[in-house]
């Protein structure tokens, strides 16, 4: 059995989610307390982080060399494109949501907000909060003028690069911080990526003592 020791509201555990619904590769969902680690997480992932994916008789972390491992043992569907220049622009848009776009919005936002609640981590911090909100503006702003350019972020194909930032978006949509009003083509796009049959289960989740706003999982918004 596959398994995935994840938080539901981590865009890292998402994103690999996504890649083995994607490949429909069936996987138990383990929900892990990553802020009070047991001693057999830490015997799984030293890093004390998740995600963490059990298969092949592998214990796998860090979300994007869980899914360059499982797009490479099951290759169709192609989530990275042919060619080393095409392969690089994925990985960097990939690197661009999970480092930058993660650093500047989605812990700002999505972390203050849910996690120190879930983690009683303390109250949100306000300043945190307003330079997220901020900064979203600017990360959408650059989707638009990829998006301008291409048919999905990094090209003419739906890659790994979209669900990357699919999965940072679906967390901020969660708790209503993004602003699709400002950017027809990304919300035309996020449409596109989140009417897709591996997004069903991303959809569904529920976290406890938040609702989801109702327009979260309506695939025509």
């Amino acid at each position: 059995m596959t398994r995935l020791y994840h938080f539901t509201l981590s865009p890292f555990c998402r994103k690999v989610r996504l890649v083995l619904a994607e490949k429909r590769i069936e996987v138990e969902l383990v929900e892990e307390r990553y802020w009070t680690p047991s001693k057999d997480f830490l015997c799984r992932n030293p890093a004390g982080k998740v995600p963490v994916l059990r298969i092949n008789g592998l214990t796998l972390s860090d979300s994007q060399a869980i899914c360059e491992y499982i797009e490479e043992t099951v290759p169709t569907p192609e989530l990275m494109p042919q060619g080393a220049k095409s392969r690089a622009e994925v990985r960097r848009l990939c690197a661009w949501f999970d480092d930058k776009f993660h650093h500047e919005v989605t812990a700002k936002l999505v972390y203050e907000r849910v996690n120190k609640r879930v983690t009683r981590g303390g109250y949100p911090d306000g300043q945190a909060v307003m330079a997220g909100a901020r900064q979203i503006k600017f990360h959408l702003d650059y989707m638009t003028w990829l998006l301008d350019r291409r048919r999905w972020l990094a090209g003419d194909r739906m890659t790994l690069a979209d669900f990357a930032a699919a999965a940072h978006l679906s967390c901020l949509d969660y708790i209503s911080d993004v602003d699709w009003n400002r950017c027809a083509v990304v919300k035309d796009w996020y449409a596109k990526v989140k009417s897709r049959p591996a997004f069903r289960s991303i959809l569904a989740d529920q976290i406890p003592g938040f609702i989801q706003p109702p327009h979260y999982a309506n695939l025509d918004f």
